[in-house]
């Protein structure tokens, strides 16, 4: 962990979709370089530990759980829920060392994500009473693992220019490129910003979005990001239909990421799943061979080592304020 700035370890990093850790097996995951394993109890509350038996380093994710304890694989050793080891059957599990234990890490369960911080948490969960609140349909796409940096997934997501000439005819009009001008405000560790722009209409394979018969759709979106990679966008068109897209990057390490998109919206309430999620799919496909290409893997939060227009605006702000939050990696380097 030492080569990441420690302001990250103190952030909630989502490491699984809920569904993907099942209530009778542990689930091993990776968060900034760390090896983590996650499991539930009986009453299907999550538990985040090092990935790690202290007796003979073996994966604790290969192991089972049995009454409310996570089990080694390899000598059957349980540890309970604060990660102490309180069964080994080679000793009839007398006189357990004290150093018998393994690390345990803070882990919520919330939006259907699995949330883990290795540090006491120095940031809030985003509100997002949509996904909650039953009566707005939720999806969940991806996940979309990318081999790149968590920063460059996210800030792939503000970027107003790209949407022309990545998604043509999904989520831009080559026709009409120009990106209309918006304010950034920062407050505290959340950048804010609203944009009324050109949207593509609907095709006949994904008419997810609510511009229903308009030429030369616009929609407007209202953008919260989340200090270090989480994103709340919430669109609109007019009228009283709406859609918010819930988006976080997953820092695994330095040059990989896992993005996760939940997407809520209060209309379309009977179409399938599967349309937005394979829309989706094609969007972060279409987004993930250029991102992949970007050098270097992680965002240069040195404004002068790139060029920077108004319309990057978003981009200029995210990394004035990772350098301020102290999230960034060249901070930490300069530390050092």
């Amino acid at each position: 962990m030492s080569e990441f700035p420690e302001k990250l370890l103190h952030c909630w990093h989502p490491v699984a979709y809920a569904e993907e850790v099942p209530a009778d097996e542990p689930h091993g995951v990776k968060l900034l370089d760390e090896l983590l394993v996650i499991w539930r109890t009986a009453d299907g509350v999550p538990y985040a530990m090092k990935d790690l038996c202290i007796h003979r380093g073996t994966a604790l994710s290969l192991g089972w759980i049995k009454e409310d304890c996570i089990v080694c694989p390899y000598h059957a050793w349980q540890y309970d829920t604060n990660g102490a080891c309180v069964k080994i059957p080679q000793n009839n599990s007398v006189n357990i060392p004290t150093k018998a234990r393994t690390v345990k890490y803070h882990c919520i369960e919330r939006y259907g994500l699995i949330w883990v911080a290795l540090k006491a948490p120095i940031y809030e969960l985003p509100d997002i009473p949509e996904l909650e609140n039953g009566s707005w349909k939720v999806v969940n796409t991806g996940p979309f693992p990318w081999d790149a940096d968590a920063s460059r997934q996210l800030e792939n997501f503000t970027d107003f220019g790209h949407f022309p000439w990545v998604h043509p005819g999904l989520l831009g009009d080559p026709e009409r490129p120009l990106v209309p001008p918006y304010t950034v405000e920062i407050k505290d560790h959340i950048l804010h910003y609203t944009i009324v722009r050109p949207e593509a209409t609907n095709t006949d394979d994904f008419p997810v979005f609510a511009n229903d018969e308009v030429v030369q759709p616009e929609r407007r979106s209202r953008y919260e990001v989340h200090l270090p990679y989480t994103i709340v966008l919430r669109l609109g068109w007019g009228g009283e239909k709406g859609m918010v897209y819930f988006f976080v990057s997953q820092p695994i390490s330095e040059n990989q990421c896992r993005g996760y998109c939940i997407i809520g919206r209060n209309y379309d309430l009977d179409q399938p799943d599967s349309v937005l999620q394979e829309f989706e799919k094609v969007i972060f496909n279409q987004d993930q061979r250029v991102v992949q290409s970007q050098r270097p893997e992680q965002v240069p939060f040195d404004l002068a080592d790139e060029l920077h227009l108004k319309f990057d605006a978003v981009a200029i702000n995210y990394r004035r304020a990772m350098q301020q939050q102290g999230l960034d990696y060249y901070h930490f380097i300069d530390e050092a």
